[in-house]
């Protein structure tokens, strides 16, 4: 059965329309997980379709057999959000080791959860009822489902890159469209990660692949964890594989001034320049943070066609420092906005990324004009698609069905009308407004009600994990061993 769906506003964000269009009583046909029509509606279209399908599934309407049955909903209709960058093994960790830098958070924090999971595997999963991996990663797609998050790219590092098909089997479950970046390290690290040699981790790639041959809705590429923390011969032989499969290549890169600065004095020059020089920029590469930019950088990353992910919750909220993204931007190179992982960032409210990011610009450069509402939009819907290399992030007939609708009936959003409706999205709202999301033609929120994944439930396994993660922490303390 096709399936439909309308809103008093409609943002496509396609290039065949325009993407500035701004559209009175949209509305999306769908059929599978391909939209069919978009455009404005009106009684002509209904009496038409409903000729054609005889029947329509109608998003928060049920079945509609007639014109009154295709309900416009005071929402706006909008493409699922497109996360570049990110990590699923953060959920459980909210909140825990703030106001220190970067490295001292991953010590304190990401290495310690990750451990902590490896070593109590076993009892946490007789407690949980599920292996508490799978819990995790089924609390990052709750994450990302309730702020209309459809496609995200999933940097796997740290313990975490040992379960792969977990975090596949967590993604096929909750419906949404994953690039799996499964991680490497084989220096600067702790001990018990290192990847030697390089074989380890390729070996890695290709047993993630085949072990998940049918998944439907996951890509596995690699994904060194940081640039610092994989030498030459890994970093190559990961590009080569990506080469060889036509996929892209993920890893981070001069996210925290010290370690840059460290990096620096070791290899004698920049992590980007040392990216270069080993021949593993291009423009399937896929760098995530760049905060530290000097103008060189700038000038090889756009000669090279690298693209970039900017992350402006963590980076704040970490110190990081922010990236010259007016200058980067200037330079043509590519940039998608995203959240980072729930444990830095603090949640996945991609429409807070996305106001961040703007908001640091205008007010670093003092020029209002900077990053505007319409272009950072665009950085976490179409143009953060066309970096992640999907079929989504725009509505347009042949494209992917997946969609979200945002509720404008609340008081922060009211009055949006036409003529403001992307800057409210980006200055008025909170992220909890997302009433409805669609995914390659499935719902997976049903008026704020998540249909694949048990929230309730999942909930309840995180609290419970992440109690044990306290006690466990009392007792270990921090895990030294990351950065140079």
């Amino acid at each position: 059965m096709a399936g439909f769906a309308r809103a008093r506003l409609m943002l496509p964000l396609s290039d065949s329309r325009g993407r500035t269009e701004r559209i009175e009583d949209g509305y999306v046909l769908y059929e599978g997980d391909r939209l069919l029509e978009v455009g404005a509606y009106d009684e002509g279209i209904g009496v038409r379709l409903l000729r054609e399908h005889g029947r329509l599934e109608v998003v928060g309407g049920g079945h509609a057999t007639t014109v009154d049955g295709l309900v416009q909903h005071d929402a706006v209709l909008l493409p699922g959000f497109v996360k570049g960058h990110g990590h699923d093994h953060e959920s459980p960790i909210i909140g825990l080791v703030k106001d220190v830098p970067l490295t001292a958070w991953l010590d304190g924090a990401v290495n310690v959860f990750t451990r902590f999971l490896d070593e109590h595997e076993n009892r946490l999963t007789a407690d949980l009822g599920d292996s508490p991996h799978l819990v995790t990663y089924l609390k990052a797609r709750v994450d990302d489902v309730y702020y209309g998050i459809t496609t995200a790219l999933t940097h796997h590092c740290n313990f975490s890159k040992y379960h792969a098909n977990e975090i596949v089997q967590a993604n096929e479950r909750a419906g949404t469209r994953m690039l799996l970046a499964l991680g490497s390290q084989d220096r600067n690290y702790y001990e018990k990660l290192l990847d030697k040699p390089a074989s380890v981790a390729t070996d890695r790639l290709d047993r993630a692949v085949a072990d998940n041959a049918s998944a439907a809705r996951t890509t596995v590429i690699p994904g060194p964890d940081q640039l610092f923390s994989n030498g030459p011969e890994l970093l190559q032989a990961l590009k080569a594989w990506a080469r060889d499969r036509g996929t892209l290549f993920h890893c981070h890169s001069s996210e925290e001034l010290h370690t840059t600065r460290a990096f620096v004095a070791q290899y004698g020059m920049t992590p980007v320049q040392y990216a270069a020089g080993l021949g593993i920029l291009d423009e399937r590469t896929l760098l995530a943070h760049q905060v530290q930019t000097t103008p060189e950088d700038i000038t090889i990353l756009r000669d090279t066609g690298t693209r970039l992910v900017h992350n402006p919750l963590a980076n704040t909220i970490l110190g990081s420092g922010m990236p010259p993204l007016p200058e980067l931007l200037e330079a043509g190179i590519p940039v998608a906005i995203s959240t980072d992982g729930s444990g830095s960032a603090d949640s996945q409210n991609i429409l807070s990324a996305a106001r961040c990011a703007s908001q640091y610009q205008k007010a670093f450069k003092q020029d209002a004009r900077l990053l505007p509402a319409q272009q950072v939009l665009e950085m976490i819907t179409v143009e953060a698609a066309r970096i992640l290399d999907v079929d989504a992030g725009s509505l347009e007939p042949g494209r992917a069905a997946d969609f979200v609708l945002i509720d404008l009936r609340r008081p922060n959003l009211t009055p949006t009308r036409v003529t403001n409706v992307v800057e409210n999205l980006i200055w008025a709202a909170d992220g909890s407004e997302v009433r409805w999301v669609v995914a390659a033609g499935k719902l997976l929120k049903d008026d704020y009600r998540l249909t694949t994944l048990d929230a309730e439930r999942i909930g309840d396994q995180i609290l419970r994990l992440s109690s044990e993660l306290d006690r466990y922490k009392q007792q270990v303390g921090s895990l030294s061993g990351t950065g140079l």
